[in-house]
């Protein structure tokens, strides 16, 4: 087994050991796995990890850009690879992490799109009124419930476990990025309609997660991703609306009602402000439309 791969192994695991998301993993795997077959030629080994200089780096940048890949996948890309080399120096298996050097490409700030706050309400309203048929619609309304009235990631939610609730004071304790937790308050229709489903839930001996699949055992977040799509593209006939939309709606219509911008980047786990600021820029977008329709000259 070469270095590099056996690097790229090692890395994995300690990712694995830090807790992060499934999806961050897989994120990881797939993305250096990509690297690994790019410096890979047929019949050969890759080069040694403290064979990488910035010249080579460089090289694999413009061949992702050959790729037409979008700036934001070459910067995920370009994040697992420099991850994975800093671990390599720590582990000193590379004297320079070469890959720090390389230029990040610019990512076009662009604004997340928002339901409206009678949007997102007429939506799951319709998700509770049962007019779909399906195996768990307690579940799938909780689902909802919790996205938008508590605004958590789509990777907090399927992670949330039973003791993870105060019903008396009704807050939930997160887990978020980088193992770090956090508490949000969950209104009254969250808790009605957790609480429904808590009343039918099945699960597998020992299993203390909230929400589960159809096997009694801990729902993941792809399948979270298929229920959220299903739901919006038979609803709201838009099949673009993801667990993270309802993110965003969380943020926006708080700040819209007069929310602090500090208590929202607190209720959503930023650990810098400028990531929340982004929502004043889309109230603001808001802000002009009204106006651009409801004034005489404008």
């Amino acid at each position: 087994m070469s270095l590099l791969v056996s690097g790229i192994q090692d890395f994995l695991a300690d990712r694995a050991r830090e807790n992060v998301s499934p999806h961050t993993l897989r994120s990881y795997g797939s993305d250096l796995e990509q690297f690994l077959a790019y410096f890979t030629p047929a019949g050969s080994d890759p080069p040694a990890p403290g064979q990488f200089d910035v010249l080579m780096f460089r090289e694999w940048l413009g061949h992702l850009y050959d790729q037409n890949l979008t700036p934001v996948t070459i910067r995920r890309k370009l994040a697992a690879v420099r991850s994975l080399f800093q671990f390599l120096t720590r582990r000193g298996m590379v004297e320079v992490n070469f890959a720090r050097l390389v230029r990040t490409p610019k990512a076009p700030k662009t604004l997340p799109r928002v339901l409206s706050a009678e949007q997102t309400n007429t939506f799951i309203d319709e998700v509770a009124a049962g007019k779909i048929e399906r195996p768990f619609p307690a579940r799938d309304l909780a689902i909802f419930e919790l996205l938008y009235g508590c605004g958590v990631r789509v990777s907090e939610l399927a992670g949330a476990n039973l003791d993870d609730f105060d019903w008396n004071e009704q807050w939930l304790r997160v887990r978020g990025k980088g193992r770090k937790e956090r508490q949000v308050p969950f209104g009254g229709k969250a808790a009605g309609a957790l609480q429904r489903y808590l009343s039918e839930r099945t699960a597998a001996p020992g299993e203390k997660a909230v929400f589960l699949n159809s096997r009694g055992a801990r729902i993941n977040d792809r399948t979270v991703r298929k229920i959220v799509k299903f739901y919006t593209t038979a609803l709201l006939g838009d099949s673009s609306i993801h667990p993270h939309s309802f993110r965003h709606a969380y943020a926006t219509h708080l700040l819209s009602d007069g929310a602090d911008l500090r208590a929202i980047q607190e209720l959503l786990g930023h650990a810098r402000l400028s990531t929340t600021q982004k929502y004043t820029q889309v109230s603001l977008n808001d802000l002009m439309a009204v106006y651009d329709k409801a004034h005489p000259r404008a």
